[in-house]
């Protein structure tokens, strides 16, 4: 039975490179004859060779010899930083400082090589007689096509004329908003002195106000306007010809400020003083009656009075 076994085995080592079927796998893992380890590829370590012969030998097979202006190759250093030669700082101490894992450092490693390059290929291609600024009648060819660019053109002039419409509305819609507001103050304006009027005209039905001032309106209002100039200088216009009888008995019973508690309070002196007193109408029987005595004229009939006076005019 070993014998077998280790015919087997060598059997299958003789054919590792030849294709096994599945079921030939399979029949042997059953038989145990499948070890682990054995269907496993081993890498090999990778060898680096550095080639320095071969690789230069590549760099002169595809070499061409040209000249610079066709090249144009640069191989230069960074330029010299104003903050480190003020230090005392050399080139390859500057670099050393460098970090390459700060971006600001890196870039102004670069920024300041590209300068250094500029610097040196300029001078070299002035030298040369050769171009280096672009003149001021330079034409070049546009990459798009006119119908493109008049496309581009069309569609930029109606965003424009969208753009003048949607601000015209704007502003339409403003002037109607202030028109609006506008009506509305000048309504309610008329209401106020419509309501001023129809108070002055019952005063005045009632026997309350003997003046007939309200019958004028806008007319005094706008006299007083032009004679006053209206707001701030027609106060001081006002003030020039003289303060109103009324303004000044009132500055000279209230004041303008100051201690007010106590003013109206009795003195010896006003006590005495009986030159304001009218007898008849302190001794007067009927109350109701107003200035000078006279009875109220326009005093309403009762409710009961009023629906006698209806049914005798229906009769």
């Amino acid at each position: 039975m070993a014998r077998d076994r280790q015919a087997h085995s060598d059997s299958m080592s003789d054919s590792e490179g030849s294709d096994l079927s599945d079921s030939e796998l399979q029949d042997a893992y059953s038989k145990g004859l499948l070890k682990p380890g054995l269907n496993v590829v081993e890498e090999l370590e990778k060898q680096c060779v550095n080639n320095v012969v071969g690789l230069k030998q590549c760099l002169e097979d595809f070499k061409k010899d040209m000249e610079w202006v066709e090249r144009l190759d640069m191989t230069n250093g960074p330029a010299a930083d104003i903050i480190a030669k003020a230090e005392g700082k050399s080139v390859g101490q500057e670099c050393s400082d460098i970090d390459p894992d700060d971006d600001f450092q890196r870039e102004m490693y670069f920024y300041r090589q590209a300068q250094a390059t500029a610097l040196d290929a300029l001078p070299r291609l002035q030298r040369l007689k050769i171009a280096t600024r672009r003149p001021d009648d330079y034409f070049a060819e546009m990459a798009k096509s006119d119908q493109q660019m008049q496309k581009i053109r069309e569609k930029m002039l109606s965003k424009q004329i969208s753009i003048e419409k949607s601000e015209k509305a704007k502003q339409l819609r403003a002037l109607r908003k202030y028109g609006k507001k506008v009506q509305i103050e000048v309504i309610q304006k008329r209401q106020k002195e419509k309501k001023a009027m129809m108070t002055a005209v019952k005063k005045y039905q009632k026997g309350l106000s003997d003046k007939l001032d309200f019958l004028e309106g806008d007319k005094t209002s706008s006299k007083a306007k032009k004679e006053g100039g209206g707001g701030l200088a027609g106060g001081i216009a006002q003030e020039k010809k003289g303060i109103n009888a009324k303004r000044k008995y009132k500055n000279d019973k209230f004041g303008f400020g100051g201690k007010k508690r106590g003013l109206k309070w009795n003195t010896k002196d006003s006590h005495n003083d009986v030159s304001s007193f009218r007898s008849k109408v302190a001794h007067s029987k009927n109350k109701s009656f107003g200035k000078g005595g006279k009875k109220n004229a326009n005093k309403r009939p009762g409710k009961r009075n009023r629906q006698k006076m209806k049914n005798q005019a229906r009769k």
